[in-house]
């Protein structure tokens, strides 16, 4: 074989291991990749069915329900629309009604979101970026349709 060739196998070989490399990266990464919804988007259908995503809000005053064992029903809302949630497991010290909270799990076929983690704000000055434009524009839309 001519060094020429050589060469040419080498980056070649190079070119197809770095393109490998970078395939399963992308793959990797997209594998984790966790959107964030609010309850009304959720409503409108814009959520994955079937995939994991957050979704955040506000914890509903009164519908607090904790069922047999570590299994919690609550709904979070955006002031505009609400999401039944169904959590199993402890729940952050600082949850409460009327706090705001991003779960992480996915719908069922019920309708209900099914959570695998739930994480509240830790101080009364802190709520997720997502969260807080969530309520702004439910707040905006809620206003526009009542001038209307």
């Amino acid at each position: 074989m001519k060094p020429r060739h050589k060469k040419l196998a080498v980056i070649t070989a190079g070119v197809a291991a770095l393109g490998f490399a970078a395939v399963l990266v992308l793959n990797a990464f997209q594998s984790n990749l966790v959107f964030f919804f609010s309850p009304t988007q959720v409503i409108a259908k814009e959520a994955p069915i079937g995939k994991n995503f957050r979704i955040g809000g506000l914890v509903e005053e009164g519908s607090v329900n904790r069922e047999e064992g570590t299994t919690v029903k609550f709904a979070i809302t955006d002031t505009s629309e609400t999401i039944q949630v169904v959590y199993t497991g402890i729940l952050p010290d600082l949850f409460r009604e009327g706090k705001g909270v991003v779960a992480q799990g996915k719908l069922d076929d019920n309708g209900t979101f099914v959570a695998d983690e739930v994480l509240a704000k830790h101080d009364e000055n802190y709520m997720p970026p997502e969260a807080a434009l969530a309520l702004e524009e439910a707040a905006k839309a809620q206003k526009a349709s009542l001038t209307q």
